[in-house]
């Protein structure tokens, strides 16, 4: 692992904490309120909080196992893990958080609320104490993707910090629309506004889970490494003189930072077993260089003129003619 992603693993932990310090204690703060003040909005943000807390723990564990150097078990490393554990804090929003919301507001479309002006206003000064923390969490975490390259351009590759800003993010939306419901509430009386609250915050626990679990999807089953390192891969090796044409190409990422490659390539008639040899061990150097991501590379060697000759009617004993 380069320096740079050492660093860049050690922000990324510290984010984690951070946000995970700060959800523990607002988790607390949110049940103890939302019990007392008997508020479904606020005991859907209290599941938001303890759903946060479980991903995060799920996030650290990512952090310290996807490191591991590969093995004879794991011949291509454990860069993965990353994802894996990532799937898992998105199934927690989704059953812990949105599930537990939704819950919560049907309840009270059923049921109703009891309304406690003393209860209400204590629970709106921790959803206000809970606003600022998990803002603070989330400026922590946009400043890291702001380091690693911006989000708009692979600041938020790492799955692990993607998280963190959208638990962070969602977690300041689901906040005000919490106040929003319990003041309405408490101004109008009806309950439906808190009811509609806890319905909003668990539609957007829903899709957040939704968009998480799908990109940890595509990264489990195999996604290929990013279009342009494989324009570069392809460019670099149509260059090489002893190319003559390049048949596949495939990549895939095997990690947060890494990618194996393999190619299929015809080289031009003419070389012996040992040039082949010489030629194939420079073109990996050569692809290694330009794409650092690239740590598994295998270059399959093609002879289209034997090829064609083991295909002609001779060799797979097909006869022609009238």
């Amino acid at each position: 692992m380069s320096g740079e992603a050492t660093r860049a693993d050690r922000r990324t932990r510290v984010t984690v904490v951070v946000a995970l310090a700060a959800n523990l204690v607002i988790a607390v703060a949110k049940t103890v309120g939302g019990l007392i003040a008997q508020s479904p909005a606020l005991l859907s943000e209290a599941a938001h909080s303890v759903a946060d807390s479980v991903n995060e723990l799920f996030l650290l564990a990512a952090l310290r196992r996807s490191r591991r150097p590969a093995d004879r078990r794991h011949p291509f490393g454990y860069g993965k893990e990353r994802f894996f554990w990532s799937l898992l804090a998105a199934v927690g929003i989704f059953v812990m958080g949105g599930c537990f919301s939704f819950f919560q507001g049907f309840e009270a479309l059923r049921n109703g609320a009891e309304h406690k002006l003393e209860g209400y206003v204590a629970g709106m000064i921790v959803l206000g104490v809970a606003l600022l923390a998990e803002g603070t969490s989330l400026a922590r975490a946009l400043h890291q993707a702001h380091r690693q390259g911006g989000v708009a351009e692979g600041g938020l590759r790492d799955p692990a910090l993607r998280t963190v800003v959208a638990e962070d993010g969602t977690a300041v939306l689901g906040v005000s629309l919490a106040l929003g419901g319990m003041a309405l509430h408490m101004v109008t009386g009806q309950v439906v506004y808190e009811a509609a609250a806890s319905l909003a915050i668990g539609a957007l626990l829903v899709y957040v889970a939704y968009r998480l679990g799908r990109d940890a999807r595509d990264r489990l089953i195999g996604e290929a490494a990013d279009p342009e390192a494989a324009d570069r891969i392809r460019s670099l090796l149509r260059e090489q003189p002893e190319i003559d044409s390049v048949e596949a190409l495939f990549t895939m990422k095997t990690g947060l930072e890494t990618a194996l490659i393999a190619a299929r390539v015809d080289l031009v008639p003419g070389l012996d077993s040992e040039e082949v040899e010489e030629v194939a061990v420079r073109i990996k150097r050569a692809v290694a260089d330009a794409v650092p991501e690239a740590e598994q590379i295998f270059l399959d060697i093609t002879d289209r003129a034997a090829q064609e000759a083991r295909q002609s009617p001779a060799a797979t004993g097909e006869r022609g003619g009238a």
